[in-house]
């Protein structure tokens, strides 16, 4: 599986880029060969989480941008959850590409001292045990954090076989961290993966996170290029047990 904060198909490989390439967060040009290369990575993979795509403004040339990457990659599933809308000029959702199909997808907004975050989960076998997908973007402020992963807990507390993947914005060891730890069977990694910036990645604020029914079944994840977003992406080979899947 993998993790991915495409910046919306935006180019950054300097924090100087983000004042001299503001445009590119407005205007379209330049996205489609990022999405196409964002497009051939996620194909390598089963299942993919994404942040920050467009679901189509301005910005996007008025693409759906997880559709756009389902199409290129060859997943028959695709769902996304538009969270912020900026006017016309520019959106952002979560988002999911699968090549297994999911029983149920939901979508829960995120509480938070601004509106615009929000969880897509995905339900991929038919009972209470069955492997269950979250992908979040959370807030950069450590209260909305706390209460965002408090309300996610919530979603996810007795899954085995939950993965909570995203842009959390702060590293393992913060304490709303432990707050999650504590009251899900989510497990911390073994090992931090700096994903950001991805110039330079200095900082673990990307995760995928694993229900304790299947953090013994993975190989440690790995960064990777997401084209030229700034955060790298995450991948995760995870063995999942048929009975946590509807055939």
């Amino acid at each position: 599986m993998l993790s991915a904060n495409i910046q919306a198909g935006s180019s950054t490989r300097r924090y100087s880029d983000y004042a001299t390439r503001s445009w590119s967060h407005v205007l379209p040009l330049g996205k489609r060969p990022s999405l196409d290369a964002i497009a051939q990575l996620a194909g390598e993979h089963d299942i993919v989480g994404l942040n920050e795509s467009d679901p189509g403004s301005l910005r996007s040339g008025f693409t759906n941008q997880t559709h756009y990457l389902a199409q290129r990659a060859g997943f028959h599933y695709w769902s996304h959850q538009p969270n912020r809308r900026v006017g016309g000029v520019a959106s952002s959702a979560n988002g999911l590409l699968s090549k297994l199909e999911p029983v149920e997808v939901m979508d829960h907004s995120l509480p938070g001292r601004i509106a615009g975050r929000g969880v897509l989960m995905a339900r991929f076998g038919d009972d209470e045990d069955s492997l269950t997908i979250a992908v979040a973007h959370l807030s950069l402020g450590a209260q909305s954090r706390a209460s965002q992963l408090s309300f996610i807990a919530e979603l996810l507390h007795d899954h085995p076989y939950a993965v909570l993947m995203g842009d959390f914005n702060c590293d393992i060891d913060r304490p709303e961290m432990a707050t999650l730890f504590r009251r899900t069977r989510l497990q911390p990694p073994a090992h931090a993966v700096p994903t950001f910036p991805s110039w330079r990645p200095q900082r673990a604020i990307d995760h995928i996170l694993l229900g304790d029914g299947l953090a013994l079944a993975c190989e440690r994840a790995r960064a990777l290029p997401a084209a030229f977003s700034d955060h790298l992406a995450l991948s995760l080979e995870l063995d999942v047990p048929a009975s946590a899947i509807r055939s």
